[in-house]
C-alpha cells in the first residue's frame, strides 16, 4: 500500500475510533466494557487492518457509523463482513474476529479462562494481573479515566491472577486462537516494585509452558534492578505510561500518579532502554485529554531520541468513569498529531514492528502505524 493510501486508511480509522460504531449485537467477539486498557470497545478488521473501536460508551451511542445490515451511509454488515460507505465512495472491508475458542474453557477449578485473560485485537492475549490499584477508591487520587475495578465488581474476572493461571490460558489461546503475543498489565500495589515482582514471577510461568513473546507494564519501580529481574524472567518489551504530559493536565487527571514527574518518567524510561534495548520500551500518550498537540509532539520527540516508542492514542471516555463525558478529540487533531510523530519516528527508525510484543506492536488502539510508515521499496 503507496504511503497516501496508508495515511488516508489512517484517517479513516481514526474517524471510527473518535466517533465509535453503533453496534446492535452484530455476531463475532463483542469486546468487553470496563477494566483496564481498551474498555468499551471491540475489534473490527479493516482492509486488513485491526482496530479497536468504542461501541459500548456514549459516543458510540450518537456514532454517525452504525454495524447493521442496512445502514445507508454507513457501516453493512452481512453475517460477520461489512462495506464502509462514507460520503464518498471509497469502500472498506470490514470484519468482526469472531470469539475466541480459549473462551470455553475454564480451569479445573471452574475458573471461566476469560476471567483470567482476554483476546485484544486479533491476536493479542492481555490480563491485568492485579485487578486493584491503590488509587482506584479514592477518586480524588485515581486516574480520571481509569475503569479497572469495574469487570472486578461485576464478577467477570478475579482480583489477582496467578503466575500458573495465566501460563495455563496463556498456552491454550497458543494452541487453539493462534495468539502471537502477551501483554500483562496490573493495577499498582502498595509495594516499591510496583507490580515488577508479579510481572516477572508470571512471564517466567508461562515461558515454561509457551513460548510467547511478552511485554509488562507497570509503573517506574523504585529499583532499576527490576528491569533486569523483569528481563531475565522472559519480559520482551516494557510499558511505562504517561497518559498526559503537561503539569497542570496531569495534576487534574492523574491526580496521584502526578506525583512522579515527567522529568522521573524519562529517567526510568533511560534506564529500561538500557536493559530492554532501543524501541522495546513504550509508554500511552492519551490525545484529546488537554494537552496540545505542540506538547505532545515535543514530548515525543524526547521519547524518540532516547529510544521509546510514544504510542499515541486518542481518548475514548468509558462509562461509569469521571470523565465518561469528556469529549473524545477531532480527527483533525488526531490526524495532525500522527503526521508529526510518524514522521519523526520514521526518520529515527524506530517502528511498532520492530517491536517484541506490546500495544504499540498491536496498534490496535491507535491509527500511529499507518503514519510512521514510509514509502514501500520499489514505491515512486
Amino acid at each position: 500500500m503507496a504511503e497516501h493510501d496508508r495515511r488516508a486508511l489512517g484517517r479513516r480509522l481514526t474517524e471510527l475510533q473518535v466517533h465509535g460504531v453503533v453496534d446492535p449485537a452484530v455476531p463475532g467477539n463483542p469486546g468487553r466494557r470496563g477494566g483496564a486498557g481498551p474498555s468499551d470497545h471491540r475489534a473490527l478488521s479493516i482492509d486488513g487492518t485491526t482496530v479497536m473501536v468504542p461501541v459500548y460508551n456514549a459516543l458510540a451511542g450518537s456514532s454517525p457509523y452504525r454495524l447493521d445490515t442496512a445502514a445507508a451511509g454507513g457501516l453493512e454488515v452481512s453475517g460477520t463482513t461489512a462495506t464502509l460507505a462514507a460520503d464518498d465512495a471509497w469502500p472498506l472491508t470490514v470484519e468482526t474476529p469472531p470469539e475466541p475458542r480459549f473462551y470455553g474453557l475454564a480451569t479445573a477449578e471452574g475458573i471461566p479462562y476469560r476471567s483470567i485473560a482476554l483476546l485484544h485485537g486479533r491476536d493479542v492475549l492481555a490480563t491485568t494481573l492485579l485487578q486493584t490499584c491503590i488509587r482506584f477508591r479514592d477518586r480524588t487520587q485515581s486516574c480520571q479515566f481509569c475503569a479497572i475495578e469495574q469487570s472486578l465488581e461485576d464478577g467477570r474476572t478475579l482480583v489477582r491472577k496467578t503466575p500458573a493461571q495465566v501460563a495455563e490460558v496463556a498456552e491454550a489461546a497458543v494452541r487453539l486462537d493462534g495468539v502471537r503475543q502477551l501483554v500483562l498489565t496490573t493495577g499498582t500495589p502498595n509495594s516499591d516494585d510496583r507490580g515488577a515482582r508479579l510481572m516477572a514471577e508470571t512471564a517466567a510461568a508461562v515461558m515454561a509452558r509457551v513460548d510467547l513473546p511478552i511485554q509488562a507494564q507497570c509503573e517506574p519501580p523504585e529499583d532499576p534492578a527490576w528491569y533486569r529481574h523483569m528481563k531475565d524472567a522472559g519480559v520482551d518489551s516494557l510499558g511505562m505510561h504517561l497518559e498526559v504530559v503537561e503539569e497542570e493536565v496531569r495534576r487534574r487527571i492523574l491526580p496521584g500518579k502526578s506525583e512522579l514527574g515527567l522529568e522521573r518518567y524519562m529517567e526510568a524510561f533511560a534506564e529500561a532502554v538500557a536493559v530492554f534495548g532501543r524501541g522495546q520500551v513504550s509508554t500511552y500518550l492519551l490525545a484529546g485529554l488537554g494537552d496540545s498537540a505542540a506538547s505532545l509532539i515535543a514530548v515525543s520527540e524526547r521519547l524518540i531520541a532516547l529510544g521509546v516508542y510514544p504510542f499515541v492514542v486518542p481518548f475514548v471516555p468509558i462509562a461509569g468513569t469521571p470523565l465518561e463525558a469528556h469529549p473524545a478529540p477531532s480527527t483533525d487533531f488526531m490526524v495532525a498529531v500522527y503526521t508529526a510523530v510518524g514522521d519523526r519516528l520514521r526518520a529515527s527508525d524506530l517502528r511498532s514492528e520492530a517491536m517484541a510484543a506490546g500495544c504499540a506492536k498491536c496498534g490496535a488502539c491507535s491509527a500511529l502505524s499507518l503514519f510512521e510508515a514510509g514509502p514501500e521499496p520499489g514505491t515512486p
